[in-house]
């Protein structure tokens, strides 16, 4: 397998990521299943919101001047008009000068009337309400379209949909919307020493703990996670596998099986029924990494140990994602924070050192490369660029949070 071995940069490789990406395709969804999708178009409102003014407040429809110089000591006395209900307009009711109309949170401003005083500033008298405070021209009112002009774009393609979004939708008229289709990622475990979680390891043994993980990262992200189990070596249980994960998934990620070791075959299955495009990438950890193609579907080799394979997921699968779910932004977040301490690096690769941050400071937490608990003490990672040696204590660093 050494053959295929050959190092490049991690911006060639994203570069290589980006060209194999499958296109955004759509799909159109109710809005009871929306919240989560990324849009995969522009949504625009079909009419004005609100369509007509309204009062925001409970209290009195009033002409702003007749209110002038009113307060606790002098109100202005205004005549009674009555009561506007809600769900409908008052055609016939009209403000004229000096009377005025109760209306309630949400009802359509009568003809005449340009604001409205909030019912604790008034009291009744019969058919007299005294107007104890001055009210300027739109006070307490929302206008026709202030809200949402009709065609307006609301949003645009590529925003992920949040509850608050799905609201606003459903208030511009729009109960389905396009938006990406889920792409379909198939996940392969290989090696001799994995068993299943439920089982007790035997000396040698370790559970398969990456297929769960990639799968509830690929879960969060907003993709369909599919686990077709782990294999052994032996190249054609595992060419067995991947045929079969091809034609159902957008995606297969191969967890193992990616190192320079004779026993590896992930880059000869690859090869054999389609293409190795990388194999060996300029990243610590992760340096093993494969990335191919079979019947023109991107087919990644991930590292065996769990924090290799989510830096790798986080630097080289994640833009892949991005690129297939048409997002406008990236979903991964981010945070900045000064380092605490100075952090050496090799020059010549781009290396994820993984941080625990406390008050804007970045602690790193060093360790043997097999240790898991970092994976969960940590808060995310500072990424050391290619052509540095390290970074220094006090640095201000960006850290990508998990």
């Amino acid at each position: 397998m050494s053959r295929f071995f050959n190092v490049i940069p991690v911006s060639d490789a994203v570069a290589v990521v980006n060209r194999i990406s499958p296109p955004c395709s759509s799909e159109m969804v109710g809005l009871e299943s929306a919240a989560g999708r990324i849009l995969a178009g522009p949504v625009a409102a079909d009419s004005a919101v609100p369509g007509f003014d309204r009062s925001v407040v409970d209290g009195f429809a009033v002409r702003a001047a007749d209110t002038a110089g009113a307060g606790e000591s002098v109100p202005a006395l205004l005549q009674n008009r009555g009561r506007i209900s809600m769900g409908r307009q008052e055609q016939d009711l009209i403000i004229q000068s000096g009377e005025c109309a109760y209306i309630p949170t949400g009802g359509v401003l009568p003809a005449g009337a340009d604001a409205v005083v909030m019912v604790e500033y008034t009291e009744e008298a019969g058919d007299t309400i005294l107007i104890k405070k001055t009210a300027a021209h739109g006070e307490n009112v929302l206008l026709h379209d202030e809200d949402f002009r009709k065609g307006e774009v609301v949003f645009s393609a590529g925003r992920r949909l949040t509850p608050r979004d799905i609201g606003v939708l459903a208030a511009i008229g729009c109960a389905s919307v396009p938006v990406a289709h889920r792409p379909v990622i198939g996940i392969i475990s290989t090696g001799n020493e994995l068993v299943p979680v439920s089982t007790i390891p035997e000396p040698g043994q370790v559970r398969d703990a990456n297929a769960p993980m990639i799968a509830a990262y690929l879960a969060e992200y907003g993709c369909i996670p599919r686990i077709y189990g782990f294999v052994r070596d032996e190249p054609e249980a595992f060419s067995s596998v991947l045929q079969r994960a091809i034609p159902e998934c957008d995606v297969v990620l191969l967890s193992g099986g990616s190192s320079k070791d004779d026993r590896d075959m992930t880059a000869g299955t690859i090869a054999a029924q389609g293409e190795v495009l990388v194999h060996g990438i300029a990243i610590a950890p992760g340096k093993p990494t494969i990335i191919g193609r079979v019947a023109n579907k991107p087919v990644f080799g991930l590292p065996g140990h769990p924090a290799s394979a989510f830096v790798v997921l986080v630097a080289i699968v994640r833009p892949l994602l991005d690129r297939m779910l048409g997002m406008e932004k990236s979903l991964q977040r981010t945070a900045r924070a000064t380092l605490a301490v100075n952090v050496p690096s090799q020059r010549g690769r781009e290396e994820y050192v993984r941080v625990r941050v406390e008050n804007g400071i970045a602690t790193p937490l060093f360790g043997k490369s097999g240790l898991l608990n970092t994976l969960v003490r940590s808060d995310g990672l500072v990424c050391i660029p290619a052509g540095a040696e390290g970074i220094e204590q006090g640095s201000t660093v960006e850290v990508i949070l998990w």
